[in-house]
This record gives C-alpha cells, sequence and structure tokens, in this order.
C-alpha cells in the first residue's frame, strides 16, 4: 500500500446486469472483501525481524524458486510468459509461477501457513506489505539490491520509496495503480459537458446538474467503490486539507478529513448524485451505463475500455482537487514483490535476480499495456504503449503528481477495513461524520497498540 493497497479494485469481476445496477446497489462488504481487509496476522510465526544476509558475495543462486501471485488485473498469461522467457534465457535458476490465491488476502494466508508448514516461495507478491515486516517473514533487500546491482534510482521514487521503513528496503514495486477518474464521454456530450474530467470536486458537483437533466437514464451520476473506498477516498481528505494520520499520529477525526466526509455524505443524501457500491466494482456499473462517472484503478484500465467497446467512448482524468489543495491528491496503490525471511541465502540471491528481470523497463512496460499498471521505471520506453492506448498517457503523466498513503491505511493492519467501515456507514446510513470518524480513530487507535507498536 504505498505500503500498498488495493486491488482488483484490479482484478476484473462479472458483468452485472443494467437493471440490476439501476437499483442502487447493496452497501455490505463481501466476505472476500472482509478478508482481503484483515489481512496477514502481526503475530505469525513469533519471528522476530530479519536483517538479511549482509554479504551475498560468493553465493551462486538456488537452482528452483517459485513465484507466488495472485495474477492482479487477470494478468496470468503475461505473468507466465515473462516466467518462460526467463526460464528459456537463463540456465542458473528455474521459476514456477504459482497461483497461491485468488486475491491479495489469500495469498497473504498461504504465506503465513507456510511459515510453519514449510515450502516457502522465492518471491511473493504483496500489497499491504508492512504486516510481513511486522510479524518478521520478510527480509530488507538492500544488501540484495547492491549484490545484483539493482538499478534503485531508475524506478520511480514515489513507488520505490513506498517500501521503505526503519532507513530499510523492505520490497520492490510491481503492479502498481492509482486511481483514475473515470467517465462515459457520451454522457458528457449529451450533457454539454467539456470532454475532460472536473478539476476539483466542487466543479464536479456542479456538473451533476447538467448530467441529471440531460436525461441519460442513470440512478446516480457517481458511484463510491465501496470494498477500497478509503484508499479512493483518500484523495478527497487530502483535497480537503486533511488526512488519516501524521505518520502514526491518527488524525481523521479532525478538520480537513471531516469536511471531505460530509460533503460526500451531502452528495449521497441531499443532491442524491451518488452512491456507494458493495463491491469494488464501481466501473462495471459505469461499463453498463448505471452512472456517468466513478473513480477506480489504473490497473482495470485496459478491462475498462473492453467492457465499453461498442457502447461509448471511455474519458480518463487526473483525480480532481478539493477547496485546500488540488496537486498531489493522488494516492499510489497497487501490490509490490518481497523476499522471505526463512529461505536459504542461495534461494534469496535467486529472488533477487528474478525479480530484477520482472520489473525490468522492458517488462514493466509489458506489463502495462496488458494491464493499465503504471510503468515502474525511469528508463521505460513509453511511446509504443501510449500510441497502443492513449489513456494510458493520462495514468502515466498523473504519477509524479502522487503520494504515498497515510500510515493509518498503509501500516495499521486493520487500517483499510476500519476506515472502509466507517466511510461506508456515514455515506449509506447518513451518520454524523465526526462522531463516526472518531469512533474509527479510537479503533485504530486500540489496533496500533495491540499490532503495530509492540512489533517494531
Amino acid at each position: 500500500m504505498s505500503s500498498l493497497l488495493l486491488t482488483r479494485h484490479e482484478a476484473q469481476s462479472s458483468s452485472i446486469r443494467r437493471r440490476q445496477l439501476l437499483g442502487g446497489g447493496a452497501l455490505g462488504l463481501s466476505a472476500a472483501a472482509l478478508a482481503a481487509c484483515s489481512g496477514l496476522s502481526t503475530s505469525a510465526s513469533g519471528s522476530t525481524k530479519s536483517t538479511g544476509s549482509k554479504d551475498y558475495s560468493g553465493v551462486k543462486p538456488a537452482k528452483k524458486i517459485e513465484f507466488w501471485s495472485n495474477h492482479p488485473a487477470a494478468n496470468q498469461a503475461y505473468e507466465q510468459k515473462v516466467v518462460d522467457k526467463w526460464n528459456s534465457q537463463q540456465s542458473d535458476t528455474t521459476v514456477k509461477l504459482v497461483t497461491a490465491g485468488s486475491d491479495y488476502a489469500s495469498v497473504a494466508q498461504k504465506f503465513q501457513t507456510a511459515q510453519v508448514g514449510g515450502g516457502l516461495p522465492g518471491v511473493v507478491i504483496v500489497n499491504t506489505w508492512f504486516k510481513y515486516y511486522l510479524n518478521g517473514s520478510i527480509i530488507p533487500i538492500d544488501a540484495l539490491v547492491k549484490s545484483e546491482n539493482i538499478d534503485k534510482d531508475d524506478y520511480n521514487d514515489t513507488l520505490w520509496d513506498d517500501y521503505s521503513y526503519d532507513n530499510q528496503q523492505w520490497g520492490v514495486p510491481y503492479a502498481r495503480s492509482t486511481p483514475l477518474f473515470y467517465y462515459n464521454k457520451s454522457h458528457w456530450k449529451k450533457a454539454g459537458l467539456p470532454d475532460r474530467a472536473p478539476k476539483t470536486w466542487m466543479e464536479f458537483e456542479e456538473w451533476t446538474k447538467k448530467l441529471k437533466s440531460a436525461d441519460l437514464g442513470t440512478k446516480k451520476q457517481f458511484v463510491y467503490a465501496g470494498d477500497y473506498i478509503a484508499w479512493t477516498f483518500e484523495n478527497k481528505v487530502w483535497g480537503w486539507g486533511g488526512a488519516y494520520s501524521k505518520k502514526f499520529d491518527l488524525t481523521l477525526d479532525t478538520d480537513g478529513a471531516v469536511k471531505a466526509t460530509d460533503w460526500a455524505r451531502k452528495g449521497v443524501f441531499e443532491g442524491k448524485w451518488a452512491n456507494v457500491t458493495a463491491s469494488s466494482s464501481s466501473t462495471d456499473h459505469l461499463s453498463a451505463e448505471a452512472c456517468s462517472a466513478t473513480v477506480s484503478s489504473t490497473g482495470g484500465l485496459i478491462g475498462v475500455v473492453e467492457a465499453a467497446k461498442g457502447k461509448f467512448d471511455v474519458g480518463v482524468g487526473f483525480l480532481p482537487g478539493g477547496p485546500e489543495a488540488t496537486d498531489n491528491v493522488c494516492p499510489t496503490g497497487g501490490a509490490g514483490l518481497a523476499i522471505p525471511k526463512d529461505i536459504s541465502p542461495e534461494e534469496q540471491v535467486a529472488a533477487a535476480r528474478f525479480i530484477k528481470f520482472l520489473t525490468s523497463p522492458e517488462n514493466t512496460v509489458g506489463l502495462a499495456k496488458a494491464t493499465g499498471y503504471m510503468p515502474l521505471r525511469k528508463s521505460a520506453n513509453t511511446k509504443k504503449l501510449i500510441a497502443s492506448n492513449p489513456l494510458l498517457d493520462t495514468a502515466i503523466k498523473q504519477l509524479p503528481h502522487t503520494r504515498s498513503q497515510d500510515w493509518a491505511l498503509a501500516f495499521i493492519p486493520s487500517g483499510l477495513k476500519v476506515l472502509n467501515d466507517g466511510l461506508i456507514k456515514v455515506l449509506s446510513q447518513n451518520t454524523d461524520p465526526k462522531e463516526t470518524l472518531a469512533d474509527a480513530k479510537d479503533q485504530l487507535q486500540h489496533a496500533f497498540k495491540k499490532d503495530v507498536k509492540p512489533n517494531l
């Protein structure tokens, strides 16, 4: 989560029929979503923090390792293609791609089980990686970055730094995303709106009046994605001058966050131009023309365009700003790669070499073309990528305007679930934002004292 969050919001969910969407959508989280939010136990295996090997000189790579993935954004075919290419061009280490789960939570559970039962991979995909740090199950990779000549300066600075803590590097960015503002260009044209994303949320609020009067057949003009609303909503909190936290100092019940949440509440219950989905698939509502706009991950961009094909053209833009800030109000998200502690130095060396290959400039462009995830490397040649899908240019240009998620969301294991629950409660039950966020703060404070502080 920026430590990293997400995702599907990044895998493509099954399409939903238009008449189901027009009804407004249930507001409870699915069991899978709740599992994804709860994530990995911080007490697994009782292990302590690992410093990793400080000297890998002379260590030969293991003959074989596994790469555990959930294939984010349904990219299994692409990952297998890259693994096959690796195996064909060198003979030191054979990598086996393993489907370790259908989502990040199930990969985390399998990884946790392997801490006791054995059979650990060489490389594991992680989103909320800080949980792995807390239970001591991954290594800092600084020594491997040096020994394997991984050019850390060629990675996007924000995305690389998302895996840094306590002056050490704990992972490498991989399937990284940001939210985008998605809109139906046909609806925009019929409503007489300029063909662009709104610059601010206040401007969009004005636009909803034109969208309503255009008789487009939508139930709502905008849909929030319920499963990951805490991630995308961070944009509004920052735009209103607030934050979920300043490092581990919780600030979600202070002025900016409360005002942003109250503005969103009014959009649902007073303006009646927005609602919340039961899951992360708000783009399904957009594709079915049940709403005119939403905010969702760049990781689903290719799938959104495919789902809308033949019905309307998809428009995308930077996330809108708020009354206090209009730049650097877009959070990073997606997944990275980590190396387990309890494997041999030979396996750790093999893992680092494969990670270097998997996140090379060429391969990061390939992943972006297949899914919509961000090209990670500064030296990546994105000209052909943008030519194949011009919408990706917007996502790439937004990347320098992003920031890492607040620690309350990224580093407290229950942060996503607690924040999701609070925001959904406000937007579905019309509860008082300050009281609801104060309650969420109390829960996060308890979680920090119980799950985080003792393990730091």
